[in-house]
């Protein structure tokens, strides 16, 4: 016997098979549940691109039960992993503003209410984005009940003209009629006295996070990890310009395509649609 059939002895007697048994499973073929894989790849595949590679199995397994595959989340991580698909995610960053006496007549409203409409409860906030070596500040606003982002500014100054800015381009877009309540952190930039009036001429109510309480404004600390995890960590900006268009660009996609477990795996947009 030589070495080739002596070693091949020797592992099926290891597995408990015989060599014929062996042969036959070489020459079977794939099987039907292997080739039904490779064709959902392609689809998965397909739907991880178009979600900028930020889709994990969760978000995948919905959009193809929506395009009419019934498979389940566990199938689709498997193949997932098998093929080194794995969503971008990031970490989530977080000022620390501290606790200030200042603030201290400006409670957490929004737990008092329950956004059940579009226009009831604003969240806003503001975070880093570099381009080259300088920083440029993003804040942003956005619809509690939908998620949907409906104002933003940029720009090189983390101020009350930046909130402000974001804040006006909010009320030009939803044009909110009634009592609105717009919460934030507990920052400089919406606490001064700048920014406390212009939402008193609105007929606003003001509503802070609590002094160390990690997660009153969850929803907009939840957008910006989406945003820097599904296209800002990967590539790298040198100019203000180049974040300004990268802006413009993923906010309609969070708006319009992003799917949202908070909300039923919708988009903000489809989400308003089947609710109001």
């Amino acid at each position: 016997m030589n070495r080739s059939l002596y070693s091949l002895s020797m592992l099926c007697r290891v597995y408990g098979v015989t060599r014929g048994g062996y042969y036959a499973w070489k020459h079977r073929g794939e099987s039907f549940r292997r080739r039904e894989d490779k064709d959902l790849l392609k689809c998965i595949e397909e739907v991880f691109q178009r979600s900028r590679k930020t889709y994990g199995s969760p978000r995948i397994q919905r959009q193809l039960n929506s395009n009419g595959y019934s498979v389940g989340v566990k199938r689709v991580a498997r193949i997932m992993r098998e093929n080194g698909l794995r969503a971008r995610c990031a970490r989530i960053y977080k000022a620390n503003a501290g606790h200030n006496e200042f603030y201290t007549k400006l409670t957490n409203e929004q737990l008092k209410e329950v956004a059940s409409a579009p226009n009831q409860v604003w969240v806003g906030d503001i975070t880093y984005l570099r381009a080259g070596k300088k920083l440029r500040y993003l804040a942003v606003v956005m619809d509690k009940f939908s998620r949907r982002v409906i104002g933003w500014s940029m720009s090189s100054k983390r101020n009350a003209e930046l909130t402000l800015k974001a804040l006006d381009r909010a009320v030009h877009h939803r044009r909110p009629k009634g009592r609105v309540v717009f919460h934030t952190d507990r920052g400089m930039e919406y606490g001064c006295y700048l920014f406390r009036r212009r939402l008193a001429r609105l007929g606003f109510t003001q509503s802070m996070n609590r002094p160390r309480t990690m997660n009153d404004n969850a929803q907009m600390e939840s957008f910006f990890h989406s945003l820097k995890s599904d296209c800002y960590h990967a590539k790298k900006f040198i100019s203000e310009v180049e974040l300004r268009r990268l802006v413009e660009s993923y906010i309609p996609f969070y708006n319009k395509q992003r799917l949202h477990s908070g909300i039923g795996y919708l988009s903000p947009v489809q989400f308003e649609q089947q609710m109001c």
